[in-house]
C-alpha cells in the first residue's frame, strides 16, 4: 500500500483528487491538509510515498513548504494558472496538474509516477524547480525558515546580514538568527542586488544597515552595521558596494 498526502486550501480540489484515487485501490490517502504548516508536519508525520501540492496557499505556498521538507517525497503539483510557475514545471520536467483538471489528465500524472516512482533525475529535477521557483518575482520578498516545529516568515527588509555557516547559511535578523539549508550563491541570485550585496565569500549585508566602511587591512576594510556588528569587506566586494552606493 502506497501512502499519500493531499496539502491544498480548496476543499472541492482535494475532493476531485480523493474522488479520482478511488480508482487507485492500492494508493491510501493518510492525511488531508489546508496549508503547508499543517503539510509539513503531515510530510514530517507520515513519510508518503506521494504529495498532491498546491502551490498557491496562504501562509506559505507550495514552493516555500517544499524548501523546508528535508527529504521531499515524490510530488505531483497542482496549481491554477500561472505562467511563471508552468515555464518552471516544463523546463524540469516535473509532473503537475493545471486546474481544473480532468480524470484522463490525472491518471496519466500518476501512471507516470507509479511506473517511475522516485528516480534521481526527478528528485534532481524537484530540486532544480526550487531553485527556480526562488527566483520568481513574487518568491524575493520574503524567507521562509523551519525552527524546530515552528514556521517562521521573515520579510526582506528585516534581514541585517547573512553569514555562510557549512551547510547552511545564518539569516540576521533584529529577532534572532535563523538557519537556512542554501547556498550563499543561491541567497546572492535571490536577493535584490539593489539592496543586498555580497561584501565577502562569507557575507551578505543589507546595504541600508552599513553605518561606515573602515579600512582594515591592505585592500580590504570593515563594515559597521547599525547593530553594531563588524563584517568584512573583500577587495571584491568593497568594488560591488562602491557601485551599489554611487561612490
Amino acid at each position: 500500500m502506497k501512502r499519500a498526502i493531499i496539502i491544498d486550501d480548496e476543499p472541492l480540489a482535494r475532493m476531485i483528487i480523493l474522488e479520482y484515487l478511488q480508482d487507485y485501490p492500492q494508493i491510501e490517502v493518510v492525511q488531508e491538509c489546508n496549508d503547508g504548516f499543517e503539510g509539513i508536519k503531515a510530510i514530517q508525520q507520515h513519510r508518503p510515498d506521494l504529495v498532491f501540492l498546491d502551490i498557491q496557499m496562504p501562509k506559505i505556498n507550495g514552493f516555500e513548504m517544499l524548501e523546508l521538507v528535508d527529504q521531499p517525497p515524490s510530488i505531483i503539483f497542482t496549481t491554477a494558472f500561472d505562467s511563471y510557475a508552468i515555464k518552471a514545471f516544463d523546463a524540469h520536467a516535473i509532473d503537475y496538474l493545471l486546474k481544473p483538471f480532468s480524470k484522463e489528465r490525472f491518471d496519466k500524472a500518476l501512471q507516470r509516477w507509479i511506473e517511475q516512482p522516485a528516480t534521481p533525475e526527478k528528485i534532481q529535477g524537484t530540486s532544480a524547480l526550487l531553485e527556480t521557483a526562488s527566483q520568481l518575482p513574487n518568491q524575493q520578498d520574503r524567507l521562509v525558515v523551519k525552527t524546530g516545529n515552528n514556521i517562521r516568515i521573515i520579510p526582506t527588509h528585516e534581514v541585517l546580514y547573512l553569514e555562510a555557516d557549512d551547510d547552511y547559511v545564518k539569516i540576521h535578523t533584529h529577532a534572532g538568527v535563523f538557519l537556512k539549508s542554501q547556498t550563499m550563491q543561491h541567497f546572492e541570485n535571490v536577493l535584490d542586488s539593489q539592496q543586498f550585496v555580497r561584501i565577502h565569500r562569507s557575507y551578505i549585508v543589507q546595504v541600508q544597515q552599513i553605518t561606515r566602511i573602515d579600512p582594515y587591512q591592505k585592500d580590504t576594510y570593515t563594515a559597521i552595521l547599525k547593530s553594531g556588528a563588524k563584517i568584512p569587506v573583500s577587495r571584491t566586494g568593497y568594488g560591488k558596494l562602491k557601485i551599489v552606493l554611487g561612490i
